[in-house]
C-alpha cells in the first residue's frame, strides 16, 4: 500500500510503498473522533494483450481535492495522486484479474491522522492507498425499494452529499439492512426537502429511460458527481440518446421503460423493479436494452477492446 503524509499548512511530498498491514493511529486522531476524511474508488483493468489500464484517474484526483477542501484538509496535486495510484497498481499487478474476470479495485483514503481533541481540523494528514481484486459487485438486475422515512444527505448545497466524505455512508446502513431483510437489493433515496424527487441509491447514481430520452438527477448539492455517471452521459450522447440532468419526480421513475444505476463498483447495473409505497414498477432488462449497450461500450473502453477516442484510459507503466 502507498502512504503519503502532510502537516497542516504544508504541501504533500511524495510518499512511499509499504507492505499491506494495520496502521497505527493516536486515539485522538481527527479521523476517529470527528470523521475528518474523504475516500475515492477506482479500478485497474487487464487488457487482452496483458496491459493494465486505469480509467480517468485524474477525475478521482480532482474530486478528492474538492472533498478535501470541504473537509478543511490539504490534498495532493493531481499529478501526485495519479502517480501514487500508478505505483500502487504496479506493486500489486499480480492481483489484477485476467480480462473478463474482474478488476483491481483501488481505495484511496485521505484522513486527518493528527491528534485533535477540540472540534477543529487535525494538524497532520495521511493519504493511504490500498487495493483488492474484485468481481462484479451485483449479480443480476437490482430490486430497489424507496424508503422515504430515512435520508441519505441533507438538501441544498451546504452539506456533504456531493463529496465522498467517509461520514456519508454509514447513515445508509439502517435503511439498507431493512431493505435486504425484505428481499430488496438496495434503497433508492428521495430528496430530503420535499420527498418528491429521486436522488441516489446507497452508493451509486441512477438513470431513468423513456423512449430515446435518458434522465438523471443533476449532480449538485446532495448528488455525488460520479465519474462513471459522467462517462455514461457522454457515451449515451455519442450513441444518439437525448440526456437530461434535472430533477426527476418519483412518479416519472415509476412510468419509465428502463432504470439503471452507475458507479465504480456496480459499473452499469440494470434495475428490475422499484417498490414505492404500494406500487411495484417493473422495467426492461437484458439483451438489447439501453443499459446493456452502455455497459458494453464502457467496459470495452476500460479494457481496451475498442479505441479510446476520448483519452479516458491511462496505461500503468
Amino acid at each position: 500500500m502507498y502512504v503519503m503524509k502532510c502537516s497542516k499548512g504544508e504541501k504533500f511530498c511524495d510518499g512511499t510503498l509499504i507492505p499491506y498491514g494495520n496502521i497505527e493511529l493516536t486515539p485522538s486522531a481527527g479521523i476517529l473522533n470527528y470523521g475528518q476524511g474523504v475516500l475515492e474508488g477506482l479500478k485497474a483493468y487487464r487488457t487482452e494483450d496483458m496491459r493494465i489500464l486505469l480509467f480517468r484517474p485524474e477525475e478521482n484526483a480532482q474530486r478528492i481535492k474538492i472533498g478535501a477542501e470541504r473537509m478543511c484538509m490539504p490534498s495532493p496535486s493531481i499529478e501526485q495522486f495519479v502517480n501514487a495510484i500508478n505505483q500502487t497498481v504496479l506493486a500489486n499487478k499480480r492481483w489484477v484479474p485476467p480480462v473478463g474476470q474482474g478488476s483491481l479495485y483501488i481505495r484511496p483514503l485521505l484522513m486527518g491522522t493528527g491528534s485533535v481533541l477540540g472540534l477543529a481540523p487535525a494538524h497532520e494528514y495521511t493519504l493511504l492507498i490500498y487495493t483488492t481484486p474484485v468481481k462484479s459487485y451485483h449479480s443480476g438486475p437490482l430490486k430497489l425499494v424507496v424508503k422515504d422515512e430515512l435520508h441519505r444527505a441533507i438538501p441544498g448545497i451546504g452539506g456533504t452529499g456531493g463529496i465522498k466524505s467517509i461520514t456519508n455512508y454509514s447513515p445508509t446502513y439502517k435503511a439498507g439492512i431493512s431493505a435486504r431483510a425484505e428481499g430488496f437489493s438496495d434503497v433508492l433515496y428521495l430528496d430530503a426537502a420535499t420527498g418528491k424527487f429521486i436522488e441516489e441509491v446507497s452508493s451509486c447514481n441512477i438513470f431513468v429511460v423513456k423512449g430515446n430520452a435518458i434522465s438523471t438527477p443533476k449532480a449538485e448539492g446532495s448528488i455525488l458527481p460520479g465519474i462513471t455517471r459522467k462517462s455514461i452521459i457522454d457515451i449515451a450522447i455519442d450513441l444518439g440518446y437525448k440526456v437530461e440532468e434535472r430533477a426527476v419526480p418519483v412518479e416519472e421513475l415509476l412510468m419509465a421503460d428502463e432504470v439503471f444505476c452507475t458507479g465504480t463498483a456496480v459499473v452499469v447495473n440494470p434495475v428490475l423493479s422499484v417498490t414505492y409505497n404500494k406500487t411495484n414498477a417493473i422495467y426492461r432488462t437484458g439483451s438489447g436494452t439501453v443499459s446493456q449497450k452502455l455497459y458494453e461500450t464502457l467496459v470495452a473502453i476500460q479494457t481496451g477492446h475498442i479505441e479510446d477516442t476520448k483519452g479516458w484510459t491511462v496505461q500503468v507503466n
